[in-house]
């Protein structure tokens, strides 16, 4: 019986990659395995449930027999994880025990918590003559804040006035006009503001709404006011028939750069860098990004902590390693406060990067202050823009190959955050190359002590 979630781009949670990859080894057979997938999810994202559904398609094509179908369960998953146990229940008691056992009830569930605080302090942490922006976000609540260091927060943008008015003028309708989405009624107003994604639809829902009119569009990304203007809705199609095809506002998770014990528990700190891309020559902004760079002091803001369990501290003595250019810093900023909170007594290295020493030393005092008092045992910084040749942190970890090796060697947890494409690859394959010499072993074989530090819990990954 399995209960597995999906993470990232349809993969599956890290405990379960193991498991994920063994089922799709070739010729694989599972004459004698009875099985039942219960798949959960969030269908404010595209490849919902995919996971479970890859490993339900993986079992039945491997012979295994299904015993109930595939149940793919939403955020609040309750009603649906009740079914499916109930299902299988009663499947077990009439092929092998004929009793007559209560069927169990799942305890309500309200889905995500959602905590409601305000903006109590919104700076950039890059100099003016930066070409980049990190906001440093602290936000303050009334109620305690439950998280741990290594936990993300979630925010669910909101689209801008202006965005909604021109869509619905280009509807045709009324604001006030109330439409059913996801099982929930609400205005067109409050649904195009708070609840849909108006903004870089993907090629899906493009190709929908060309079926919907039955013209011809390009294979491309486009921002629904964008597509309402280059191909109008026909007369004979109605507002309802746009909004069954589009799809909910993704969250945003940001890695938490404060520490409970440091902080306070009403207080949890972000670190939000400014995304931008370029789409037809044109300069376009992160939706959530753009949004958190409005923020101003005392604004009211919901949010939810997404917890992290395989992006956790070690033991209070355990040697930590960490790597995170960028925003990547941020959980390691929690990292740090909270292990000289507690007075944790194994030593912190530290791997920072970025463009430019003098413009973008992310929380540069804190972390000198560190390291003058011995708190940073090692940091190593590379700015990549301040010489000719580009220098990135992976060039300053094959530098400190030797002590690299001789910390992990003797029980260091080591740490990954930031853009997995191409930063985190990168500094992968520096670590294969690191352990290949000082081990004087070959690539299979380093990569192997690799993961056996995943499997032990000492090496982990916060990418995106």
């Amino acid at each position: 019986l399995l209960v597995i979630s999906t993470h990232g781009d349809g993969e599956p949670p890290a405990a379960a990659k193991k498991f994920y990859d063994f089922i799709h080894a070739e010729n694989i057979k599972l004459e004698q395995l009875k099985y039942a997938v219960l798949a959960l999810g969030d269908s404010s994202y595209p490849l919902f449930c995919k996971a479970g559904e890859d490993i339900d398609k993986r079992l039945f094509q491997s012979d295994a027999k299904q015993i109930i179908p595939l149940q793919k369960a939403d955020t609040d998953y309750n009603t649906v994880a009740e079914e499916w146990i109930n299902n299988v229940q009663k499947h077990l008691s009439s092929a092998y025990v004929q009793t007559t056992s209560t069927p169990v009830s799942a305890k309500p569930s309200s889905g995500k918590k959602f905590y409601k605080g305000r903006i109590a302090r919104h700076i950039n942490l890059n100099d003016n003559a930066s070409s980049k922006k990190t906001y440093h976000i602290e936000i303050q609540s009334n109620d305690e804040i439950h998280y741990q260091p290594g936990d993300a927060l979630g925010i669910i943008p909101v689209n801008t006035d202006e965005d909604v008015a021109l869509i619905i003028s280009l509807l045709n309708a009324k604001a006030e006009i109330k439409f059913l989405f996801r099982d929930k009624q609400d205005s067109l107003f409050n649904l195009l503001k708070y609840k849909i994604n108006i903004l870089h639809l993907p090629q899906r829902i493009v190709k929908a709404y060309a079926t919907l009119i039955k013209t011809e569009l390009p294979d491309v990304r486009l921002d629904l006011k964008d597509m309402l203007s280059l191909y109008p809705l026909p007369a004979n199609i109605n507002a309802e028939a746009v909004i069954n095809i589009l799809e909910p506002i993704t969250p945003r998770l940001y890695s938490i750069s404060s520490s409970p014990s440091a902080h306070g528990a009403n207080e949890v700190h972000i670190t939000v860098g400014l995304n931008t891309f370029s789409i037809n020559q044109k300069t376009k902004y992160g939706f959530c990004s753009s949004y958190a760079e409005t923020f101003e002091l005392n604004d009211e803001i919901e949010f939810y902590i997404q917890p992290n369990n395989n992006f956790r501290l070690p033991d209070a003595d355990k040697d930590i390693i960490m790597i995170g250019p960028g925003t990547g810093i941020a959980p390691f900023r929690s990292f740090l406060f909270e292990r000289d909170s507690e007075a944790h007594t194994g030593r912190n290295w530290l791997f920072f990067g970025d463009r430019n020493f003098a413009t973008d030393f992310l929380y540069q005092s804190e972390l000198l202050s560190f390291f003058d008092t011995g708190h940073l045992a090692k940091l190593n910084t590379a700015f990549s823009r301040d010489q000719k040749e580009k220098l990135y942190v992976q060039h300053r970890m094959i530098q400190q190959s030797a002590q690299l090796y001789e910390w992990l060697e003797g029980g260091a947890h080591l740490y990954i955050c930031g853009c997995k494409n191409p930063m985190a690859l990168d500094v992968e394959e520096t670590l294969i190359k690191i352990i290949s010499k000082e081990a004087d072993v070959n690539d299979e074989a380093a990569k192997a002590y690799l993961q056996r530090l995943s499997e032990e819990g000492r090496f982990a990954k916060d990418v995106y």
